[in-house]
């Protein structure tokens, strides 16, 4: 296979500030997005240097894709909302937002591979779904010697969500985690 890709050239400044005005984004969160720093933008725009290889090809494919913007945001976090975030490594694959108090959950993925998202197909889980995944992370209530394993982790009772949060949901045999945040 003997593909040719696109090559983007640098882009100017002028590019640059349209961009970023286009989709609203700040010195700091267009920094963020492209992973350098919010001076980088700031020499960017000021003529000082200029955006080129990777961080220009990705300018313009976010130019050239307005929907593709929604798929790296991370959405603002409700009141009295938990947060988890499903991971592979350090790469997030599904955000878990639940209201414990409505018993509702809301989840966007940022992997299209079912395999590595929280709730596989499922788009929409509700609230049973949440806690049938909880106790999927961490070890049965059915344990032997269940009581001792609770001492260790300094939880009073068996609860998968206290368990995550101690144990970040890690099970052995696989590189998926549980980031909580309240």
């Amino acid at each position: 296979m003997n593909n040719k890709f696109l090559r983007v050239p640098k882009i100017p400044a002028i590019e640059i500030k349209k961009i970023r005005k286009k989709y609203k984004l700040t010195q700091r969160e267009l920094g963020e997005l492209l992973n350098v720093s919010s001076r980088t933008v700031e020499a960017w725009e000021a003529e000082r240097t200029q955006a080129d290889g990777s961080v220009a090809k990705l300018l313009w494919l976010l130019n050239e894709n307005p929907n593709l913007l929604q798929k790296l945001i991370i959405p603002s976090k409700g009141e009295n909302i938990i947060r988890l975030y499903y991971m592979l490594g350090e790469r997030i694959c599904t955000l878990i937002d639940i209201d414990e108090k409505k018993q509702l959950i809301s989840i966007v993925n940022y992997t299209n591979n079912v395999l590595d998202r929280a709730f596989g197909n499922n788009l929409n889980p509700d609230y049973e779904d949440y806690k049938n995944f909880l106790k999927e992370r961490c070890f049965p209530e059915e344990r032997d010697m269940l009581k001792v394993e609770l001492r260790k982790l300094d939880i009073p009772f068996y609860d998968p969500f206290l368990i995550i949060e101690k144990t970040e949901g890690r099970v052995y045999g696989d590189e998926f985690w549980i980031k909580v945040e309240r």
